[in-house]
């Protein structure tokens, strides 16, 4: 039980920790965009990478990217989009490995307390012969059930909360795609197509 206990606790803080940290990362990709295209517009690309700075999370830091590169060629430009979310996309994922593991092990600690239990059941009901009392039982009995129980309210929330931090992990993984495929566009398009800017991008 001090094993599975153990395990509830350290699922409870991966799971504040992934939460708040994925929530910080989570911004609104559309109006994010849309606030640097209307500063890109003014040809004020220093205050765009400004903003880029200041916002935290991988969509953020993949626009940044995009703009330290807006002078370079479409190659180029997408070699290094797709490698600043390579570095960015596998923080998202960082320890909900540990919460699965969780989830798998749990079970199986609360199955090796169930047969201990049993097997402490069968040792009272030995040593009492024929005339083995319900509380020398009962004991085994409870601390397997008790097993049994504890890891079964430790699993189904550690299943529960990988699926939903999973699904987190997905949608933000979204916005970065579309956040860098929209802003590689406006930068090879519209941008582009303005003239020369008023302040050239800072070398990366």
């Amino acid at each position: 039980m001090w094993v599975i206990f153990a395990q509830g606790v350290l699922l409870l803080v991966l799971f504040v920790e992934r939460t708040l940290y994925l929530h910080r990362g989570q911004i609104r990709p559309a109006a994010f965009i849309e606030g640097i295209k209307n500063i890109l517009t003014k040809r004020r690309i220093v205050e765009a990478l400004t903003v880029c700075e200041e916002t935290p999370g991988p969509v953020a830091a993949v626009v940044k990217t995009a703009l330290l590169h807006a002078g370079d060629d479409e190659v180029k430009l997408r070699f290094a989009v797709q490698e600043a979310a390579v570095v960015e996309l596998p923080a998202l994922e960082r320890r909900l490995g540990s919460i699965a593991a969780v989830a798998q092990v749990a079970p199986l600690v609360g199955l090796l307390g169930t047969m201990l239990g049993l097997l402490a059941t069968f040792q009272a009901f030995m040593q009492g012969g024929e005339y083995a009392t319900a509380r020398a039982l009962s004991a085994g009995m409870w601390q397997a059930l008790l097993a049994s129980v504890g890891s079964l309210l430790v699993a189904i929330p550690a299943h529960l909360c990988h699926h939903f931090l999973t699904g987190r992990v997905r949608a933000i993984v979204r916005d970065v795609e579309w956040s860098a495929n929209e802003i590689m566009r406006y930068l090879l398009t519209d941008y582009r197509g303005k003239g020369p800017a008023d302040e050239a991008p800072p070398k990366s």
